[in-house]
């Protein structure tokens, strides 16, 4: 593969945003590293553009024939050190992959028994029933039992786009081994107290942790008495829950989670029972570890996951000072620079309640991306959940790189 094709845009009128967008590719298309001719697109809108979809897709389409599509619409969408929240814009890229090694996919559209995936990107309608065992199985279907992508988030029209605009179910593209990539996940809080296990469970009620009150356990990691609940809610609404599997590595750095780690709501307190309800389903033998968004603690993991692909797609032989500039982060060092021209582009799927707001200004989480990652092509959008490994995920951000030739 070669280096992707990328742009993005906005304006009020999609249709003015699209020549802009593709203005922005055939200035690119002029370089040789670049590709010149893509078979594999991706496409992301805000929610601004959700009513006209089919328009802009067709349009799309037409531009750039022989091209498989897929994207999403988003409350935000991403590019390359830029996010668009609250505005009409969309991001478009162009790969170069050999069509052999992928297959887009719908619900219309299945992959079939002939395709063997070793991995895939999906995208999907968050309102879809039973959609984390969708997830599950699409990633059982996967050689390496790894899928990544988002749940598509709009004020409006909620869809995302197979070479088609839908609504409902899931879609997305599957990738062969020959198609190279490094994905990894981000978190954006950081424990509030110890590690504990669930030993009693109704549903999404948990009634002990390590055969104590759970509630009597959140109220203690907060500092607050245990006999005045109500007195800690200010402190209980900012507090959320990390859910983990029995046998995971729930603090898999001092201080930080791991990526198997699910994030979810803590939306409810029982006086009278001394429980507490969470946003999933609570199983007796899992882990759980009360959290709360940290911007700093975000930032740093987020550095680190942009560091892990660069070390993964660098030189097997580096010197000693480049290959320590690589593991902290160094943008500008040469073996920075040698590791960016090893990524053809990426996607950036982050959480809705992520993005500069969280991070402290306008587009300040893609700032650190490209910062850290160096300046790759790249686009995504802020999901109502991400999707990592087989997992759906919340207040996180899942990157994934492809590897250039």
């Amino acid at each position: 593969m070669k280096r992707f094709l990328h742009a993005h845009a906005t304006h009020p009128d999609w249709r003015i945003a699209l020549e802009l967008v593709a203005s922005q590719i055939d200035a690119q298309r002029g370089a040789q590293a670049h590709a010149g001719a893509p078979t594999l697109g991706w496409l992301y809108l805000t929610d601004h553009y959700a009513s006209e979809a089919e328009a802009l897709l067709a349009d799309v389409r037409r531009r750039w024939p022989g091209t498989a599509w897929l994207g999403a619409v988003g409350v935000g969408i991403a590019a390359s050190g830029v996010e668009y929240f609250d505005e009409p814009a969309l991001a478009l890229m162009l790969g170069d992959l050999s069509p052999a090694h992928f297959k887009v996919f719908s619900g219309v559209r299945p992959l079939g028994a002939e395709f063997e995936p070793a991995t895939a990107q999906i995208h999907a309608d968050p309102s879809t029933a039973d959609l984390s065992e969708l997830i599950a199985e699409m990633a059982a279907r996967t050689s390496s039992g790894y899928v990544f992508g988002g749940l598509a988030s709009a004020r409006n029209r909620t869809l995302h786009i197979a070479d088609g605009v839908y609504e409902g179910g899931l879609s997305g593209v599957a990738f062969t081994r020959e198609v190279a990539l490094v994905s990894r996940v981000t978190q954006g809080c950081q424990p509030v107290g110890p590690v504990r296990r669930i030993t009693g469970a109704e549903r999404n009620v948990v009634t002990t942790l390590d055969g104590e009150p759970a509630l009597d356990c959140v109220l203690r990691d907060l500092g607050a008495h245990s006999s005045e609940p109500r007195e800690a809610l200010p402190a209980l609404r900012q507090t959320l829950v990390g859910l983990s599997e029995p046998d995971a590595d729930v603090l898999a750095r001092a201080g930080q989670f791991g990526a198997d780690t699910m994030v979810r709501h803590l939306i409810g307190i029982d006086p009278q029972q001394r429980g507490i309800a969470i946003g999933d389903i609570a199983v007796p033998g899992m882990q759980l570890a009360f959290c709360q968004r940290n911007t700093e603690a975000a930032r740093r993991d987020l550095v680190r996951i942009c560091a892990e692909i660069r070390e993964e797609l660098e030189p097997e032989t580096l010197p000693l000072a480049q290959a320590l500039a690589l593991a902290r982060g160094d943008a500008d060092s040469p073996a920075a620079a040698a590791a960016c021209q090893r990524i053809a582009g990426a996607v950036y799927v982050s959480c809705a309640g992520r993005g500069g707001p969280h991070f402290g200004a306008p587009s300040a989480e893609l700032a650190i991306v490209r910062h850290a990652l160096g300046d790759v092509p790249l686009v995504g959008f802020f999901a109502a959940g991400e999707v990592a490994h087989h997992h759906l995920y919340g207040y996180t951000g899942v990157l994934t790189a492809f590897a250039a030739d």
